[in-house]
Order: C-alpha cells, then structure tokens, then sequence
C-alpha cells in the first residue's frame, strides 16, 4: 500500500470521499478495517489496537479492524459514543473479480448503507423498552413540519407546529437522530443537515403516495404542506444511509397538538418522565409504572406518558380496559403469562421488510402471530368487554394462512443465519427433501467406506476428513503412508503433515461431489424460499403492525392494571371542570425508593376549584413542598394517559398544558445563569398557561437579591392568579407572601409541617392549611451537619435581629401603600430576622471564594453589635 497511487489506496479513498463525515468500515476478507483518523478515533472508542499498514505520501497509514462476524457488537459501541458508520463490503467476490479483470483485479466495493442512531433495525443495537425515534424538521411559510419514524417498526408520524413549540415537540419525541434542511436557523446542536431539495412538499407527498401505492393520501389523514415537506426529507435521508432500499415505513398519521397534553422541555425534565435528572431509566416515572412483560409494551407505555390526551372519551377507554383487567386477576394473570413469551414481532417485521430478516424473524412471525390469534379466542369468549378491547381484538387475529403456511414451511426453532440452510421443515418440498437424502447417503456412503477402507489397507487408525480447503480426504499416521503411496494402491497424495498424511480416493472423491452438488442445490432451494416467504410478510406487513400494535395496547394494559394492583392505586374521575382533588396522593417513584428502604411515604390531600385555584405552600425546606407539588402534577399526567394513579381517589379536570418550575436545573453549558433559565421557564408560563392548565412552581426568585426575589414571586403569584387564572401549587420560602391572600380571592395558604422536639427538627411532610408559623432555617442547618457552634452563634446572631425587625417594620413594609398592592390591608407585622432572610436567601453552591471570606466579614461585623 505504498504512495497513494495502489488501486486499493484510491478505491478506499473514493468510498471514505463518499462517506464524509461518517466512519468507514472497509471490507478486506474476514475483517473490516478502518484507516487514517478514522482508525485513531475507532481504536480509542474501542479500545482496539492501532497498528499500521504500508505508508501514503511517505507516512505510515494508521489502521484498525474487527471481525465482520461480530462487527455488531462493535458498531453498537460506536453509535452509543455518537458516530456515525458507512458499511463498505465487497460487491463481488474474488473469483468474479478476476474473471472480470485478471489476476491482479481488485474486488468491487462499495458502500451497501449508513448505519446511524435513528436507522437501526438489528436486535443488538436497539434497547427492546426503548423506541428509536428518527425525527426530520423544516420551517416552510413560518410553520415547522416535523416528521418522526421508528423505522425498526415502522410506525411514522406527521405535525406542524408553531416555531417556539419545536423544543417542546422535539422534547417529546426524543429521538436519537434529527436531520434538517441546510441553513435552518432553528436546528437542534446535533442535527444532520442535508440538502434543502430534499425538503420538498410536492416530493414528499409523491414519495409517500408511490411507497403506500395510493392516488391520495386522504385516507390517511388531512397533512399540511410543511408537514409533507418533512416527510419528503425523512424518506430521502432513509434512502440515503439504506443506499436506495427503505426499511417498513407504515402509513403515516397525523398528529395534532390540541389531542395531547402539551408539555415543555423544562417541564418533562422536571417531573422526569422517561428519564430522571441523573440521564437513566433509572428514578424516572416510567421505570416506578412500567410493568409491562414486552418490549413493545414498554415502548408504547412510554409513549403514553409522553403524550398523554385531551379527549375525556378516549382516556376513559384506555381507563375501563385497564378496570376490567385490574377487577380480573387470575384472567391477568394468564394474559401476562402468555404475552411475556411473545417475540417482539414489530421489529421481527421491520427487519424482514428491511431486507435484513433472518429465518429465526419468519419464526418470531409464526409465533407471535399464532400467540395473538389465541389470545384473541380467549378474550373474545369473555361476555364484558370494554369497548377498547372489542376495537383491538379485530387486529389480533386474520393471519391464519400465513401462520399455517410458515409453521410447515419452518423448522420449530430457525437459526439467526440463514446462509447455511437447515431453516426448511423436512415434508415442505419434496424436492429439497430428495436433496437431502442425496447428500445423506452420500454420507452415510462416506461412513461405509471409511470402515472398508481400513479393512483393506489393514490400518486401523485411518480416517475419513473434511476441511474447507481439501474438502474431503483420508488421512493416515506418516508410519502407515508408505502402503497408501504405492501406484497401485487406489490412493493419490495430498498433503504430508507432521506426523499425518493425507490421501484422495476416487471413491471418496465421487461421493464428496454428490455431497457437494446436492448441498449447493439444497442451499439453493432453501434460498428461494426464504425470499417467497419473506414477501408473503412484506404483503401482510400492514396488518402484522396493527397485530403488533394491539398486543402493546393489550400488553400497556394489564401493566397499568397490574402496577394499580401491586401498589393499592384508583382509578381516576375525569372530569370537565377545572377541578384537582386528590385524596391521599402519593408521589410513585419517591414511594417506591423509600419503600425499598422499608419507610413509609406520608400520603397529602390536593383540592383545587374555581373557586380556590392557586395554593401558596411554605414551610422548611426538605419538608416535602417539591415533592407534593411533583406528585400532583404525575398524577394529573398519568390520569391522562389512561392509567390508575398513586391516590385514594381522584377527580382531574382535563388539563390543556401542564408546567412545572421545580428544582433549579443548571442550564450553564448554554450560558445561562440558574436565575436566567428560572425566568425564562417563567415567561413561557406566564405566556402560555390558559385556564384549563396546571402549573407547579417552586421557589420562584430564590436565584436573586432577597428584595428582587420576593418582588418578582409577588408578581408572578398575582399575574398567575389574576391573568392565566389557572389551577396553580405555588411553594415559596418567603412568608411575607401569605399577604397576599388578602387581595387574591382564590388563593389559600398552606404550609409542610415541621415540629422540633429537644431541639431537633422533626419534619412531619405533611400538609397542612394556613400559612407556616415560622421559618425553620436554623434547624435545617443543623439536621445538614452544620457544625453546633456555628448554629449557637448564629441563634445569637437571630435573635439580636428580631429585636431589630419592628423597627425597620420588616421586608415588606410599605407593599400595602404601592399602588399594585393597594388591596392589600395593613396587619401587624411578624418579627423579622435580617441576618437569616440573606443566609435563606444566599445560593451558597455560587459564591466565589472571595464572595464567601467577604460574607464572613460582614457576619462578624454584625455578631461584634451584639451585647
């Protein structure tokens, strides 16, 4: 490989010029190999040997391989660490090569598909609870379409939305890879950005009506220009990294923003829904509900809580089939017992239609598709069913010849490899069975004259052989070969070993043909019919989905009923009102960590109206305030995508939008302060929230000045009370706050309680009406670790500040005579504590070292005051 002239070099160079930015796998014999940056960044993420092969331009070529037998392995690794990898494999093989160009002819290669985050099908690479979302996004007339496909089932959703709800809507989505039109000033970081031509509404629509072979998309549902446009650069990008095959796409849906529970970026970071603040599975809503016993169950669980609904009709369906099932355990029992068994038959179908299906998919098929058909005749003898169910039973059943066809077609258990035949059930073709009889007795035959054979020459430890370079052959210890290597002896020399040699026979020689010719055949046979039984799926692919989809509707279900179960949850009342009770509510995922450390999770009540929209909720922090205001916002999300809730009871009136403000999530990687991030989550409520919507927020100004801070939650609680007029949990460390419940008529103060007890604090989470008699903040230094003689002083240091308090009359004096707040009547001032408002208010994690030792200054400045 010297210089850069070597045909290979320029083959090599073309394929990686073609493949840009992604990594080249190169296919050289058993191995793809990487070269160049390529190899350095591959071996490192692997953790591989770097070597070297030949030198271009004087420098010695960096490289690294991996098996191509287990290059799955390795490319899963690869996409996890965010690259992207072009799959170079030989289009010929190196006996077509040099009967096309001499014996010097370089194999063809060329690139046969990309392999990015949002196109995988194989099983190794996909997480079986998790969809893999490929998103593609354009801006067309001030609108943005969005399209979203999880190619290894198929499923493909179309929507349009306004600019500043993108975040939201890709928040949603979550998927692994978005690709965007060039130059789209709204991309997300990471897009890929590809040609705008791709982008069309017109090619877009023509794409999906010539892939579904339909005259008009109408039957699928009314799509918006941007939202074809969209469509238009998902499928060019498919057919793109598949090199001009496309993976199962299903006819598209259209999805609507008014028909789901709209929810923000910062608010499903927040309540943590598919994944916790740590970026696991682990301690997020979806792991403490998720009981599913399938993949696709889990995949359609999460979608639920994702987008839960709008529609009082549909949720109550959703709600009657999990009642039927939670009112039926041992029926539950055995539908989940029998669903737990079942493949994934969604992506068993996106492979085959893929053209990347193995045998043990057609199996999956055979199984999956007979498991529903029973499923189907068990529940379809049950008198009282809910309506959701007779809509999905329909889709379990009707597969009955391709089942039947597939089970004699099949062996019982198919191999994942189909290149070594052995997946046809003896009695399907009786010409391949004659095939293999052919071949079996030419072994058999094989078996015979090896024991003639020792009879003849005399020497017992002769023996027959096979290897893939010889083939067939009799091999002797070398003491024995002289007998053998006599011109009479019927044998001819093959190959001296140490301590062996090896001989043809034209008996052998006869027989190893038959086994030859009637294997190659067989293989041949088996071939042609994987491919007609692959079509017959890709015929069926659209009702085997709907299959699919029943039996993770079914499977999503009995997970609810049977997590409602386990856990003691109700079935919540829906309702039109703008209402919130809930009694007894618990919040899932904390009542599920402390139940593992045996403590138990004190349950609150919630009960918001028209009338008393808006509750102010003080008291110590740690006392439970973010954990009451997480907890009913869950249960709102998780009545609305059709479950039970951790509650006693619950009435929700359906929420349009739901927000939360809760916990002050660092955005500094984009710049933005904690305090700036807290506003601008703040705004889009302010902006966004209607009547029929519920918001949470928690400590709103806490990130500022103590003065700034309790202004701006003063005008926040107003405006949220007096223009939004939305059901509200507002908690609050400022109790100067509790005033305003004399200008806010539906507005009523609550407070966590606290008890302290010899001098300990006891916090009681539990909530309770009123505004919190006092702050706790001393005692929670001290439950913290702060060491004692700090918190002696800085008693000391408080009580010297009360005394001062009704001097100054306290922080918010003089509110009642501000024109905003004239409604607020004057009453007696509670004592106020200086020194503790500014260490309540001081976010300690964002002094400078310098700000600290300043600080210390000031506080002993103000210690050496007191008597």
């Amino acid at each position: 490989m010297h210089g850069a002239a070597t045909p290979m070099m320029a083959q090599y160079l073309a394929l990686k010029a073609e493949a840009g930015d992604c990594l080249l796998f190169y296919r050289m014999g058993d191995f793809f190999e990487l070269f160049f940056d390529d190899a350095k960044a591959a071996a490192q993420i692997l953790d591989i040997a770097l070597t070297s092969r030949g030198e271009h331009h004087g420098v010695p070529i960096p490289m690294c391989g991996v098996p191509a037998h287990s290059a799955e392995g390795y490319l899963a690794r690869l996409i996890k660490a965010g690259c992207r990898v072009a799959i170079a494999d030989q289009t010929e093989t190196p006996e077509q090569a040099k009967k096309r160009g001499g014996s010097k002819a370089l194999v063809a290669r060329d690139i046969v598909r990309f392999v990015t985050a949002g196109t995988l099908t194989e099983e190794a690479l996909l997480e079986p609870r998790r969809a893999n979302v490929l998103a593609a996004v354009c801006e067309l007339r001030g609108a943005i379409g969005i399209a979203a496909s999880d190619i290894s089932t198929g499923r493909m959703e179309l929507e349009e939305c306004a600019p500043e709800r993108l975040g939201a809507a890709l928040a949603r989505l979550g998927a692994s890879e978005t690709v965007v039109p060039e130059g789209l000033e709204s991309a997300p970081a990471d897009a890929i950005a590809r040609p705008a031509r791709d982008f069309s509404s017109d090619a877009g629509e023509a794409r999906l009506k010539k892939l579904h072979e339909v005259a008009t998309l109408d039957g699928f549902g009314s799509f918006t220009r941007p939202m074809l446009a969209a469509a238009g650069g998902l499928i060019a990008y498919l057919d793109h990294v598949g090199r001009g095959s496309l993976p199962l796409l299903l006819p598209p849906l259209a999805r609507t923003g008014e028909a789901h529970l709209a929810m923000d970026e910062a608010t499903r970071a927040s309540l943590e829904i598919l994944v916790s603040s740590q970026g696991t599975r682990r301690g997020s809503l979806v792991e403490a509900v998720d009981r599913c016993v399938t993949g696709a169950g889990a995949r359609q669980l999460a979608e639920d809580l994702s987008a839960p609904l709008t529609d009082s009709a549909a949720i109550e369906q959703r709600l009657a089939l999990v009642q039927w099932l939670h009112d039926d355990p041992l029926l539950r029992a055995d539908l989940r017992a029998v669903m737990r068994a079942l493949p994934d038959l969604g992506r068993a179908l996106g492979r085959v239609v893929a053209g990347r299906g193995s045998p043990r998919d057609l199996g999956q098929l055979r199984d999956g598709l007979g498991e529903a058909r029973r499923i189907h005749d068990h529940l379809a003898a049950r008198t009282d069913r809910p309506v959701l169910l007779d809509a999905l039973l329909p889709s379990l059943t009707g597969h009955g010849a391709l089942t039947d066809l597939y089970s004699r077609a099949l062996v019982p258990s198919p191999p994942t490899e189909r290149g070594q035949g052995g997946f046809i059930a003896e009695g399907y073709d009786a010409a391949l069975d004659e095939l293999r009889r052919i071949s079996g007795d030419a072994r058999r035959a094989i078996a015979a004259l090896e024991a003639s054979y020792r009879a003849d020459t005399g020497i017992a430890a002769l023996k027959i052989r096979h290897n893939g370079v010889l083939g067939y052959f009799v091999e002797v210890p070398a003491k024995h070969a002289d007998a053998l290597m006599a011109p009479d002896s019927g044998f001819t020399h093959r190959q001296t070993m140490a301590g062996a040699v090896r001989f043809n026979a034209l008996a052998l020689h006869e027989e190893a043909s038959r086994i030859a010719q009637a294997g190659g055949h067989a293989l041949a046979a088996e071939e042609a019919h994987f491919e007609d039984l692959t079509a017959l799926a890709i015929k069926a692919r659209h009702a085997i989905a709907a299959t699919a989809t029943g039996l993770a509707r079914l499977d999503v279900a009995a997970g609810q009923a049977e997590r409602a179960a386990e856990g003691g949850w109700c079935r919540p009342e829906i309702d039109a009102g703008r209402v919130l009770e809930i009694a007894g509510g618990r919040h899932p995922v904390v009542e599920a960590a402390l139940a593992a450390r045996g403590e138990r999770f004190v349950a609150n009540d919630c009960r918001l109206g028209a009338e008393d929209r808006l509750w102010l909720i003080g008291g110590p922090n740690m006392g439970g305030k973010s954990t009451f205001l997480r907890q009913n916002a869950l249960i709102v999300l998780l009545a609305q995508a059709g479950g039970f809730v951790p509650a006693e009871r619950a009435v929700v009136g359906l929420v349009d939008r739901l927000f939360s403000r809760v916990g002050a999530s660092d955005n500094l990687a984009r710049g933005r302060s904690t305090f700036m991030v807290e506003m601008v989550e703040t705004a889009a409520i302010l902006a966004q929230a209607s009547e029929r919507s519920f918001v949470i927020l928690d400590e709103v100004g806490r990130g500022t000045s103590t003065y700034d801070g309790l202004a701006l939650a003063w005008a926040v609680v107003e405006a949220v009370h007096g223009a939004n007029r939305c059901r509200c949990l507002f908690a609050t460390h400022y109790h100067e706050l509790a005033r305003l419940a004399e200008s806010c008529e539906a507005l009523s103060l609550h407070h966590v309680r606290a008890r302290e007890w010899q001098g300990d604090l006891v916090l009681l989470h539990e909530l309770a009406e009123g505004p919190a008699d006092r702050s706790y903040g001393l005692a929670v230094a001290k439950l913290a670790g702060v060491p004692t003689p700090v918190v002696a002083r800085a008693r000391a240091v408080l009580d010297r500040l009360e005394k001062g308090r009704a001097e100054t009359g306290g922080l918010a004096a003089g509110l009642g005579d501000l024109p905003l707040f004239a409604a607020a009547t004057e009453h007696k001032e509670e004592v106020v504590d200086h020194l503790r408002e500014r260490l309540a208010a001081l976010d300690v994690d964002a002094l400078a070292p310098r700000e600290a030792l300043e600080l210390l200054y000031a506080l002993k400045q103000e210690a050496g005051k007191l008597p």
